[in-house]
């Protein structure tokens, strides 16, 4: 198991642009893969929440999305196009804000385009609550958080454990 420490809100490594996979890091991608995977098992176990992450969490600025709900899911070089302009206002949540959850603005169906973990290429319709996590996991290749897409100065609320 390899449980990678998640970079948290103000570590100005999540600001960065993630760079493209080529196709040549295909094979050393294995470990990245397990590692998201594991730490996103992990921070599951933990707050009883996570659907996704996206490499840059874990200091790995690679174009690499890992996604389990029902079975996982590589996006590797994803794509993102909007689809129509209706959109979705909703909570946000982070894994490197546990405890933050951010009112956001987001499109309510998306198209995504990537290569799999055989260099393949797929696309995906995404609608719902499936387009918004994508959207939230695509802006941190970007080196974008929900805190950023905030829909005004009032749209933060902290939702601490029982235990305070």
């Amino acid at each position: 198991m390899a449980v990678r420490e998640i970079l948290l809100l103000g570590d100005e490594r999540l600001y960065q642009v993630s760079q493209a996979v080529t196709k040549e890091e295909l094979p050393d991608l294995a470990q990245t893969v397990t590692d998201l995977h594991d730490t996103l098992m992990d921070f599951r176990a933990k707050y009883g929440a996570g659907r996704a992450i996206a490499a840059p969490q874990i200091n790995v600025l690679k174009r690499l999305i890992y996604l389990n709900i029902d079975k996982p899911l590589v996006f590797i070089n994803p794509e993102l196009k909007f689809m129509g302009d209706e959109k979705q206002e909703l909570w946000d949540d982070c894994m490197s804000f546990p405890g933050l959850i951010v009112k956001v603005l987001r499109h309510k169906r998306c198209w995504l385009r990537y290569k799999d973990v055989n260099w393949q290429d797929q696309e995906l319709e995404l609608a719902d609550d499936l387009a918004e996590l994508l959207q939230h996991e695509y802006d941190h290749l970007d080196g974008i958080l929900a805190v950023q897409r905030a829909i005004d100065n009032r749209s933060l609320k902290l939702e601490l454990p029982d235990r305070y």
